[in-house]
This record gives structure tokens, C-alpha cells and sequence, in this order.
């Protein structure tokens, strides 16, 4: 008798652990599926970005947009204390500007994302998904797919290079408003990643993070300053 009651619990136990696998497996596959949608919303996003920017307008006379281009240089490298170089400020402006991007949005994001040292060298502390790297503190699962849609090369150590830093930053948040059209969203998700933007949506009803909020109202005080002047 003992014996056969061995035998159904063993049999019991051995039934369990099927299911056990079976249901774990399944979660794995659903795991699965929702990383293989997000990669395909990527890359259709990626592919519809890439095709509107095959029909840029062309580009205004260099005589006359120089001195506004040197004027908001300037600005930026008085507001930092000299730590943003003139030679970058004009190298962000001018790309910024190719991309209808405004430039005070990017220099007040690589602000916030240097502590205000705007140090080309900068590695960002560990976080769950790694380290971030250099003035737009790229982390290196991102910067390669930016830098393809930049059309530039890819390597880690040009993340130090404060011109490629910045391109990929002004690539990344034309992107980023290609995707979702306004600069709330486009900063948080620059800041928390895609899907990191879109749970912060759910959570709070808007994409109006710190991050975003500082960068933004901080970007609105130049153009007030300017007008004062």
C-alpha cells in the first residue's frame, strides 16, 4: 500500500514539474514575443525617419545665418562659464540647426546630463543597464543603432569625441520628435529609454518628467534672455 502511494505521489510530483516547465516556457515565449514587437516598432520607426529626412529643404545662405548662429554660441559659452568650448557651441548650433532641432534644447540636455561640467570624458555611474558614456552619456545598446541612422561609424571610443557625442545627441532627439511629435515626450524618452517613456506615460498620464521639465523651462529662459536683449 505504501508503496503505491509512493508511486501516484512520485507521479504527482513528476506531473507538477511538467507543468511548471510548461508554464514557465510560456512566459518565455511571451517574453519573447513582447522584445520581438518592440524591435519591430523600432525599426519601422527607424525606416520612417530615415525616409523623411531624404526631403530636407535646402539650406539658407551661410552669410546670412552666420552672425545669429555665432550669437547663440556665444551665449551658450558665457552661460557656462567657458567649460562649453566656442568651437563646439558653433559645431551644435550650425548641426541643430540642419535638423530643426532648436540648439538651446540640446545644449540645456547635455547640461543636465553632465552635472553642468559638459566633461567629454564623463562615464555615468552603474545602472541595471550599464554605463552611460561621454557629453550625451550614451549607453553602448543605444549608441550603435543611432550612429547607423547618423550614418556614421561606430565605435566605443568615440563616444569621448565631443563632436560625434553631440551628433549622435541631435540625431537621437530629431528621432525622438519624429516619433512622438512634441519635446515632452522625446526628452523622457532620450532620458528612460522608449518603452521607459511610454510606462512613465501610463504611470503619470503625461511625459512631463524632471528631466524634461528642466530642460525645456531652461531652454524658454534663453530665448527670454535673448528677446531681453
Amino acid at each position: 500500500m505504501c508503496a503505491l502511494l509512493l508511486f501516484i505521489f512520485d507521479g504527482y510530483a513528476k506531473d507538477n514539474q511538467k507543468i511548471d516547465a510548461i508554464s514557465q516556457e510560456k512566459e518565455e515565449i511571451k517574453a519573447q514575443i513582447v522584445e520581438l514587437k518592440q524591435e519591430n516598432k523600432q525599426l519601422r520607426s527607424e525606416k520612417e525617419y530615415l525616409q523623411s529626412q531624404q526631403s530636407e529643404s535646402p539650406n539658407k545662405n551661410g552669410y546670412l545665418t552666420w552672425p545669429k548662429i555665432e550669437q547663440i554660441a556665444d551665449a551658450f559659452v558665457e552661460e557656462s562659464d567657458g567649460r562649453f568650448k566656442k568651437s563646439w557651441a558653433l559645431y551644435l548650433v550650425k548641426e541643430a540647426q540642419k535638423f530643426d532641432v532648436d540648439p538651446k534644447i540640446v545644449y540645456e540636455l547635455l547640461k543636465v546630463e553632465t552635472g553642468g561640467t559638459f566633461d567629454a570624458e564623463l562615464v555615468g555611474p552603474e545602472t541595471k543597464y550599464g554605463k552611460a558614456y561621454g557629453m550625451g552619456q550614451f549607453m553602448k545598446n543605444t549608441a550603435p543603432w543611432v550612429a547607423e541612422m547618423a550614418g556614421l561609424p561606430y565605435k566605443e571610443e568615440l563616444l569621448y569625441d565631443p563632436y560625434y557625442s553631440m551628433q549622435l545627441s541631435i540625431v537621437y532627439l530629431d528621432y525622438l520628435h519624429n516619433e512622438y511629435g512634441n519635446w515632452e515626450e522625446a526628452l523622457t524618452a532620450y532620458h528612460r529609454g522608449m518603452s521607459g517613456m511610454e510606462e512613465f506615460v501610463r504611470k503619470n498620464g503625461n511625459a512631463k518628467s524632471w528631466y524634461a521639465v528642466e530642460i525645456l523651462s531652461n531652454a524658454e529662459d534663453h530665448k527670454t534672455v535673448a528677446a531681453a536683449n
